[in-house]
């Protein structure tokens, strides 16, 4: 009977709806030996290129690298989606086997000597082989991210290399993991009606829910945005909304096991001493080679020409919320980054009347998506079929199968809504199957896409009834599965998102415009009891608030790219204090009060361990690409079909098949400049 070997589904041929997932079948116990087995395959695959005695050519080697490590690939993407989707002990610590392990396997393939050596006999006589536009992509970027990976390092150097990665996986690994724990171990438990003062109903159902949930006694508020968003902005208890803000912008910094502070020290270090040792001179100058920007100069005259552009306007929103308080507060009264979400709420309520708690009935969730989708069809003619038979990872999560105007299969589409203790913060898109053309048979390999959120839960009462950001967050991501959907390149690594990372968020940033946009309100929002439709002057009042505190927003993401960038532009080793080194990297942006304890590094996920290192200006260089790009639109009209066909053709399918400006100002007939957003912003008439 022992001998009868154990079942793992990563060794067998799927019998799901296109071949999906059948996270139904898998246990934490089969990752680690369909990674081994992984391993061994592409071993194997890697052995087979360096030992064919013919000439390297395009095919027998740079094809052949291209489709190695099918498995692995396949079972390591799977396992990072759900780190970050459906996460628990057991999986974390399997991680902590597993990174170190990927990072080796990773490592002797980039610093075997003999792979590179027939990749750079292809590179150094492409001429003979009359490549096109894609098989010479191809090619450069797979010899360059040899190089990159060190490649040409000799001796120690490429053993240092080598621990360097390590360690560094362990470490962003372990950043993550504490971020998380943090932010779950946290709860501000309230017991006295009158500390809920101010706070709409919503979220008074939604800390009910939560302390029934946690088995408590009256009302639970936490970390997570849909349930510290509204506290900050609505709780008239100011005691209590200095004790949020102070739990949530102290995370990591705590005397606990979850203290982020010296791990920040040591991934900026790591990340320095790599680019050192490749050549460069910091860590930003490596990772910006491969961006649009190409250099710091240009991510910091970005940067410094949106400061210059928008802090007059910002010190102006400031004063203005500041006036507002002392009315209510006295003369005296200093307001304080816990005071901001709120006041700047009452002020836009006067201004304009119009608040998310007036929005959210019109914004079921279940209605919000058929606008979504529905607004997908009418661009582009795709349409959107939820298909039960295909397995999810949890009962919160939807798939879609997605068919394209000619009613072929274009995707599928995983849809998951709502946070949990096993799904980390934020909102992003992932895939868990690329799309590539199968040269031989030319069968186009159709891709599997997931878009992750924490939106508002439904309480026993209502349905799940979303803020307008919520709304606008939905449409970002959803736009990054339409570059994943539309995906139409011959080679899985140039396909979809893989594009250059100040790229990747046009598509996404673009669906934003839309949110304001009455032709598509009007297409889905109705209130969730009367199935009245959103008034136009409700609409207008939308439009009409859209860039309140756009200037102070704008600094905000500013700030976040200017600290990045002092973390990654060091060409020394970090050992001082993180909180005071921060202040400083961000100052000229700061507007509030700064609060000594606070240290927004310490849980940046971003750029400590979710690839945005030397990385975040992109949402703002995007930002100019996208207003740009909108604004052809606006001209046009918004749901033009020759417009969209080409925003789709020269940019949503092409993945990284060509430079990005290239795509860009094929789509545009031009290249961006930053007018479109001054004028969409209100800064430039």
């Amino acid at each position: 009977m022992n001998n009868i070997p154990v079942q793992n589904p990563f060794f067998e041929t799927y019998t799901t709806p296109h071949n999906t997932i059948p996270f139904d079948k898998i246990k934490t116990g089969d990752y680690m030996p369909a990674i081994q087995q992984g391993i061994s395959l592409q071993n194997a695959e890697i052995d087979s290129i360096i030992h064919n005695t013919e000439t390297p050519t395009f095919e027998n080697t740079i094809l052949a690298y291209e489709k190695s490590g099918e498995l692995l690939h396949h079972v390591s993407t799977v396992f990072g989606n759900l780190l970050s989707a459906e996460t628990n002990d057991d999986l974390q610590e399997l991680a902590k086997e597993i990174m170190p392990i990927m990072s080796e396997h990773e490592n002797n393939i980039s610093l075997n000597e003999e792979l590179f050596a027939r990749i750079k006999c292809v590179y150094e006589n492409q001429a003979s082989e009359n490549l096109n536009q894609e098989q010479t992509k191809l090619l450069d970027d797979i010899y360059k991210g040899f190089v990159r990976n060190g490649a040409n390092l000799q001796g120690e150097d490429k053993e240092k290399y080598r621990n360097l990665c390590t360690e560094l996986s362990l470490q962003t690994l372990q950043f993550s993991e504490n971020n998380l724990k943090e932010t779950n171990e946290y709860q501000l438990v309230l017991t006295e009606k009158s500390q809920l003062s101010g706070l709409p109903e919503s979220a008074i159902e939604a800390a009910a829910e939560t302390a029934k949930e946690k088995g408590v006694e009256g009302w639970v508020f936490t970390l997570q945005a849909p349930s510290f968003g509204p506290f900050m902005t609505y709780a008239d208890n100011r005691d209590l909304r200095r004790e949020l803000y102070m739990a949530y912008n102290t995370k990591c910094t705590h005397d606990n096991a979850y203290n982020n502070l010296d791990i920040v020290k040591r991934i900026v270090n790591i990340h320095t001493e790599i680019a050192q040792l490749l050549g460069f001179d910091n860590f930003a100058e490596y990772n910006l080679q491969e961006r649009m920007a190409q250099s710091s100069d240009a991510v910091y005259k970005l940067l410094n020409q949106l400061l210059d552009a928008y802090s007059p306007t910002a010190h102006q929103e400031y004063e203005e919320v500041q006036a507002l308080a002392r009315q209510k507060q006295g003369e005296d009264f200093i307001l304080m980054p816990w005071d901001w979400g709120y006041y700047s709420h009452k002020l836009k309520d006067q201004k304009f009347n119009i608040d998310d708690e007036m929005l959210r009935p019109y914004f079921e969730l279940s209605k919000v998506i058929e606008g979504v989708f529905g607004l997908a069809t009418r661009l582009y003619g795709i349409t959107f079929k939820k298909n039960p038979e295909i397995p999810v990872y949890h009962k919160d999560v939807d798939a879609y199968e997605v068919f394209d105007k000619d009613g072929t299969y274009l995707a599928v589409f995983y849809t998951d809504f709502h946070p949990r203790a096993g799904k980390r913060s934020g909102a992003w898109m992932t895939s868990y199957k690329g799309q590539w053309i199968d040269e031989k048979t030319g069968e186009n390999s159709r891709p599997h896409i997931s878009i992750v959120m924490n939106f508002t839960k439904p309480t026993q009462d209502k349905p799940a009834l979303l803020t307008f950001s919520e709304v606008e967050t939905f449409l970002h991501e959803f736009g990054h599965s339409l570059h994943g959907m539309f995906a139409n390149s011959t080679y899985e690594s140039l396909s979809g998102t893989n594009v250059y990372w100040d790229f990747v968020e046009l598509p996404s940033q673009f669906m934003e415009n839309f949110a304001i946009e009455k032709d598509f309100l009007h297409t889905f929002a109705r209130h969730y009891q009367t199935g009245e439709l959103i008034p136009d002057e409700l609409v207008q009042r939308i439009v009409d608030s859209s860039n309140f505190n756009a200037a102070y927003a704008c600094l905000r993401q500013v700030s976040f790219g200017l600290l990045d960038m002092a973390w990654y532009t060091r060409n020394t080793p970090f050992d001082g204090d993180v909180k005071a080194y921060e202040k400083k990297a961000w100052e000229k942006t700061q507007i509030l009060p700064s609060i000594e304890e606070t240290c927004m590094s310490t849980q940046f996920s971003h750029i400590f361990a979710g690839g945005y290192s030397a990385g975040y200006y992109s949402y703002k260089w995007a930002e100019v690409l996208d207003a740009d790009a909108f604004s052809l639109f606006k001209q046009k009209g918004i749901f033009n079909p020759e417009v969209a066909t080409s925003f789709r053709e020269n940019i949503l399918s092409k993945g990284g098949t060509e430079h990005p400006m290239t795509l860009y100002t094929r789509f545009r007939g031009q290249e961006p400049t930053i007018d479109a957003l001054l004028i969409r912003n209100g800064i430039k008439k």
